[in-house]
């Protein structure tokens, strides 16, 4: 799927959805959809709650678990970056 959406207010239940299906971060949201970070979280967090609440509280709560998270996903991701540095 490429960035390009039919109607750009429909993006932030798109992009609501596939989050919560798939229990994933921005950061993956974004590449999934060709689309940048910043305008991933904007949606999420602007547009979203003007135009689903329901939605909106359960995205909020997990961007909440991916940044209580965020700095065990990076400890994760430094030690791989080592221990294949240590293969070759």
């Amino acid at each position: 799927m490429t960035g390009r959406f039919e109607m750009p207010e429909d993006r932030c239940v798109i992009l609501a959805r596939y989050m919560l299906e798939e229990n994933c971060t921005v950061r993956s949201a974004a590449a999934r959809f060709g689309i940048s970070k910043s305008t991933v979280h904007k949606d999420l967090t602007e547009k979203l709650a003007a135009r689903n609440a329901v939605l909106f509280s359960e995205v909020r709560k997990l961007l909440q678990k991916n940044k209580e998270e965020r700095h065990l996903r990076g400890g994760e991701a430094t030690k791989r970056k080592y221990a294949e540095r240590k293969k070759a």
